[in-house]
């Protein structure tokens, strides 16, 4: 992203103490932030083996993120929600030469890499090095998930787009909420802000955006669909003043239920929903700010060549990935799986996976069938059925006989079975039923295969 860091650079110039970050440290401008990185970037030259991150939501983790951009360096953001078994996966398929995370974090230490601490000291690079690269892995739709690799012109055509789109601008206060390990909050909740001369304030604790929003009256923010339903609970509950300021609230991730968005408005949220996938760099379209469609994601973003083909969403343009690590390049298009089609005014409309991939409501991918082996593994259960549930999966369990599983047992075995799987995989609200009982509902086919989308819309009715 080498023109958003010298626009960010500019700014720097420009208007030294101008304030570019606040956390719980207090405020740092953008001439001392643009010194750390400078310094940061020193110390991380030369080398050209990749880097995992584990960047905190703190001024450090800005720094580390934006000086391994600066150096030139390929990044490869840790997940905090990774298992240990895919953190490992990911070490080895990244071929990662080393770690920059705080010392106390344990888990990274369990890779047995060389852990890189530098200081902000020294002049460091004047410019950008170039040839900087990121390699994002998404919660996965397998125990085991791909490297999207993206490039500086993916990243910069993609903040550039934003930026147009969301109307962003040097008045701007993002609050960041998000992990930076999300590559929607690495582009849209600090390097876009940061390329317009915007500030940025840091929420360390999602339980605390509330009141963190109450304090610093942000004027935008990206949440995914689980955040927003927590900020309108505690608007609803009288536990905080309504918004002032507040004109982008951008919800990706997940699809936004249309009731949720409609009592964001009402309590003073401006939602706009948009879509998009690691693979196009985050965002393929959003509803802007004057145009709002509800029910839908938005115009595609600018520069980009969005169809629908047989049904499936099709994405051409230059914030789509190089390809995935070790993979055949995209060559600037991505068949995305996704179902849906455009209306009367060009808004797109997402129906859902063409296949079963369920993405749960904090943004997390996950395939069925990954957790369905897990479960299967109990010999009294002959068959199940993953589906979508919220912030967690939920699982039907069809027990072999009837006396070897009561509905008090579900959701421990469930819990024991799935203890290797990381949190957003894991099964919550399960339901035991009988074979019987699923073919009269229409849940099961003759053959015994259970259909999981009716499942879905059942186990909704009983929500």
């Amino acid at each position: 992203m080498r023109e958003a860091l010298n626009a960010f650079a500019r700014h720097a110039g420009a208007d030294p103490g101008r304030i570019a970050l606040i956390d719980a440290d207090g405020a740092l401008s953008y001439g001392a932030l643009l010194a750390a990185v400078r310094g940061t970037a020193a110390a991380l030259t030369g080398e050209r083996g990749a880097v995992g991150v584990l960047a905190p939501k703190t001024r450090q983790g800005v720094i580390w993120l934006l000086a391994l951009a600066w150096a030139g360096r390929r990044a490869v953001p840790l997940p905090e929600f990774f298992s240990a078994e895919q953190w490992a996966h990911l070490a080895a398929d990244a071929a990662l030469s080393a770690v920059l995370a705080p010392p106390e974090a344990a888990a990274v230490a369990a890779l047995g890499l060389p852990s890189l601490q530098p200081l902000a000291a020294g002049s460091g690079p004047e410019a950008p090095v170039g040839g900087a690269s990121w390699v994002i892995y998404t919660s996965g739709t397998t125990g085991r998930p791909k490297g999207v690799l993206l490039g500086e012109r993916q990243l910069d055509a993609s903040i550039a787009a934003l930026a147009e789109a969301s109307g962003g601008g040097a008045d701007d206060r993002m609050l960041s909420v998000l992990p930076f390990a999300l590559l929607l909050e690495l582009v849209a909740g600090l390097a876009l802000p940061l390329s317009v001369g915007a500030s940025v304030v840091l929420c360390a604790e999602p339980r605390q955006m509330v009141r963190t929003a109450a304090l610093h009256r942000p004027s935008a923010t990206v949440l995914v669909p689980d955040l927003l339903a927590a900020w309108v609970a505690a608007l609803d509950a009288g536990q905080a003043p309504r918004p002032e300021g507040l004109r982008f609230v951008a919800v990706g991730g997940a699809a936004v239920p249309p009731r949720l968005a409609d009592r964001a408005w009402a309590l003073g949220l401006p939602v706009y929903e948009g879509y998009g996938l690691s693979e196009c760099c985050s965002v393929v379209a959003v509803n802007r700010p004057g145009a709002r469609a509800a029910g839908t994601v938005g115009l595609p973003l600018p520069g980009l060549a969005v169809s629908i083909e047989r049904g499936e969403i099709v994405v051409r343009g230059p914030t789509v990935m190089e390809g995935y690590l070790g993979g055949t390049p995209a060559r600037g298009c991505r068949h995305t799986g996704d179902a849906g089609y455009f209306d009367a005014e060009g808004h797109l409309v997402v129906e859902g996976r063409i296949d079963d991939v369920i993405v749960t409501s904090a943004g997390r991918n996950l395939h069925p069938e990954w957790i369905e082996a897990m479960l299967l593994e109990d010999p009294r259960l002959a068959r199940c059925a993953v589906v979508a549930g919220g912030s967690h999966p939920r699982a039907v369990l069809v027990p072999a006989r009837q006396d070897l599983l009561s509905a008090a047992e579900v959701e421990p075995l469930v819990a024991r079975l799935t203890a290797a799987a990381p949190d957003y995989a894991r099964p919550r609200r399960n339901l035991l039923m009988s074979d019987a009982d699923l073919l009269h509902r229409g849940l099961m086919t003759g053959g015994g295969r259970l259909r999981r989308r009716a499942i879905a819309a059942y186990l909704e009715t009983l929500s």
